[in-house]
């Protein structure tokens, strides 16, 4: 994959964008800039307390100058570590906020990007930029930043004291300058690519521990730990490896800058000895200029430290950017509402094609009427298009063409929460999350009181398996529902939506991994569920097709055929085929 070429100053350009961050904590931001101002100023001091103690204070009689410049000095001491600390602080504070701001903010836009973003897009990767990517940013913000600006402000009040005290000194010291920048820009663009190329190598290892982690039943029923082993292996090798040449081309410019630097530094206070030694220049003078040279010298070096850390938090920042700067595919939150919706369901000659199966379409010219309250099971071989057909009610994607519309209102008009408040999903594989039972049942509605949640549980036969677990509806699940056997999941799933209440059930599969007591109980729930409400029922068991009100026989996205249970059968077409095979024993 061919990287983008990072344009010249990519880095501060991306950096910018954390600027809105740090105006929601202003209060912090200016604590910091006070705290950096004093700590600053009382380090640009400490060479004039210098020049003090040795001109004056070993010639004072009776130890009164010594006692009286090393007083100074302590109070210049004191101030700076006082500054210092305040400094630290609030840069640090402000680091964290900014940092936990910039997660809720890119977290925020991601649970709320439509599917076809997430089918791009690992989520391990996701989660690397959420994590790995931002900690950059902590790390810019929190110490980067303030030793950029503390570096900044001593350079510049370093080299405008160092005329102050020496100008033949100081112009010969300010040649060496320009040397030692030049270093800097010219290596700073090539580490600018190099780091987003080492945090995409972080993002595919993160991306890859995450799929093999959350797969580990699958990884080990056939005995390929040592292969995913081999596989993150060579992922981290891959990063390290980039990492490698980030650090090296870091290293280099960091060396030959901090050369030319303290090389400038070494000449210039030769051309000092010798004017002390000839009377020109009082120790006390070169002393000061010494230390003014070495913390402008020892801050331009910080500064190429500084600007390498840019290079990465620019390549981090890039990297959250490019997710932030995606725009939804779906979305209204403007549109009509339904309160609540009668449940009558079109589709008019609807296509689509999966964003990454473009030339494989999944629905052509679907055209069904769903009425109020009507019970309408679709049944076909696998990938006719059944479940695509509730991911579109549900404006998961959107069609290439044609129309869906709920009470005669395109959904793409309606309010897209309001839209999905009105409908209730039982997904084949259902998604429980690691909090506990009630929690998990709750999250069909809620507002919805404990007494509430269990009478959702005893209807979907789960009260009697929730009540032996060791906390019972305040036991953890666990990640993605571990404890639970299939079949308990889909009883909590189920729950999940008799609590919704919602005017219109989608049911994909919902009683496939029940045993059959189970399923029986569960179905007769479903059964009152039901009725009254608008419902789409992906099954290919015989009691939930037969109890149908339609029955839709989907074929390669099309509808093959359509009727009742026994109208379907006496066809003898696809239906009647699936059914010798699916249904009857």
């Amino acid at each position: 994959m061919n990287e983008p070429k990072q344009p010249k100053s990519a880095a501060w350009r991306q950096l910018q964008g954390a600027w809105p961050l740090l105006k929601r904590h202003s209060g912090l931001l200016i604590g910091w800039l006070v705290a950096l101002a004093v700590s600053s100023g009382a380090t640009l001091t400490f060479p004039v307390a210098i020049r003090y103690m040795i001109d004056n204070g070993f010639n004072a009689t009776g130890g009164v100058g010594i006692n009286t410049a090393f007083g100074f000095m302590m109070l210049v001491c004191i101030v700076l570590a006082l500054a210092t600390a305040v400094r630290f602080f609030f840069v640090s504070l402000l680091g964290e906020r900014v940092v936990a701001d910039l997660r809720q903010d890119l977290y925020s836009h991601l649970i709320g990007m439509d599917l076809s973003f997430h089918d791009r897009h690992r989520s391990g990767d996701l989660i690397s930029r959420l994590t790995a990517d931002a900690e950059l940013l902590r790390s810019m913000v929190g110490s980067t930043m303030s030793i950029a600006l503390r570096s900044t402000v001593t350079v510049l009040g370093s080299l405008i004291l160092l005329f102050v005290t020496s100008p033949r000194l100081a112009t010969m010291a300010l040649i060496g300058i320009p040397l030692a920048v030049l270093p800097i820009v010219f290596g700073g663009r090539k580490l600018s690519a190099i780091s987003r190329k080492s945090q995409d190598r972080i993002g595919d290892a993160n991306a890859l521990a995450s799929e093999t982690l959350s797969g580990v039943s699958t990884v080990q029923s056939n005995a390929r730990e040592n292969y995913e082993r081999g596989r993150y292996g060579e992922a981290m090798e891959s990063a390290v490896t980039t990492a490698r040449k980030r650090i090296r081309t870091q290293s280099l410019v960091t060396a030959v800058a901090m050369m030319l630097i303290f090389g400038s530094i070494t000449g210039v206070l030769w051309l000092g000895a010798t004017d002390v030694v000839a009377g020109r220049m009082t120790a006390g003078t070169l002393g000061q200029f010494l230390m003014y040279a070495m913390i402008g010298g020892g801050s331009v070096g910080a500064l190429a430290e500084v600007w390498n850390e840019v290079q990465k938090a620019g390549g981090g920042m890039s990297r959250i950017s490019e997710l932030l700067d995606t725009d939804n595919a779906i979305v209204n939150e403007t549109g009509e509402t339904l309160n609540p919706a009668q449940g009558n369901i079109r589709f008019e000659h609807v296509r689509f094609e999966y964003p990454n199966r473009p030339d494989a379409p999944a629905i052509t010219d679907f055209t069904l009427h769903v009425q109020p309250g009507q019970r309408v099971a679709l049944v076909g071989p696998s990938g006719a298009g059944k479940s695509t057909v509730l991911n579109l009610l549900l404006r998961f994607y959107d069609p290439s063409q044609g129309h869906i519309t709920l009470d005669g209102i395109d959904i793409k008009d309606l309010k897209l929460s309001n839209l999905r408040e009105n409908i209730a999903l039982v997904p084949q594989s259902p998604t429980l999350f690691a909090t506990s039972v009630l929690d998990n049942i709750r999250y069909g509605r809620l507002d919805a009181s404990d007494e509430e949640v269990i009478e959702a549980a005893r209807a979907a036969n789960a009260l009697e398996f929730i009540e032996k677990l060791p906390e019972g509806f305040k036991t953890e699940l666990g990640e993605r529902g571990a404890r639970l056997s299939g079949g308990q999941q889909q009883r909590i799933a189920i729950a999940r939506a008799l609590l919704k209440n919602a005017p219109i059930l989608l049911l994909d599969e919902a009683t496939s991994a029940l045993d059959a007591q189970s399923e029986h109980q569960v179905q007769a729930a479903l059964e009152t569920l039901m009725q009254g409400r608008t419902s789409l029922v992906i099954a290919h068991r015989l009691a939930t097709v037969r109890q149908a009100d339609r029955i839709i026989v989907m074929e390669n996205g099309a509808i093959e055929s359509e009727g009742t249970h026994e109208s379907l059968l006496a066809e003898q077409g696809l239906y009647a085929e699936l059914a010798k095979l699916q249904f009857i024993d």
